[in-house]
């Protein structure tokens, strides 16, 4: 069973930065064919896609609203993908949201909030 757990969200000052974690389980960053993405969702938009890495591919994807802030990354010996978040501005509150797609099935995480507001 594929599970997928956010954590590290909260409130931040904007110029701030926060870095998301999501920990995946049920499958092998090493072994398996995988898209591990960040998505978010800010009250009364669209739920959008931030960033996104995987294996074999792609390298790293990013939303062009957050190129040069935002950096994705991942342990495979922890089987967990980072969502390092700098220069935040207040545009960036969101729920962010991990999901792992896996043998063409999609898993989602509960959520983390991220609030910017000084």
């Amino acid at each position: 069973q594929v599970q997928v757990v956010e954590s590290g969200g909260g409130l931040v000052q904007p110029g701030g930065s926060l870095r998301l974690s999501c920990a995946a389980s049920g499958f092998s960053f090493i072994f398996s064919s995988y898209v591990m993405s960040w998505y978010r969702q800010a009250p009364g938009k669209e739920r959008e896609l931030v960033a996104a890495v995987g294996r074999p591919g792609p390298p790293t994807n990013y939303a062009d609203s957050v190129k040069g802030r935002f950096t994705i990354s991942k342990d495979n010996a922890k089987n967990t993908v980072y969502l390092q978040m700098n220069g935040l501005i207040p545009e960036d509150t969101a729920v962010y949201s991990c999901a792992a797609r896996v043998s063409q099935r999609t898993y989602w995480g509960q959520g983390t909030q991220v609030t910017v507001s000084s």
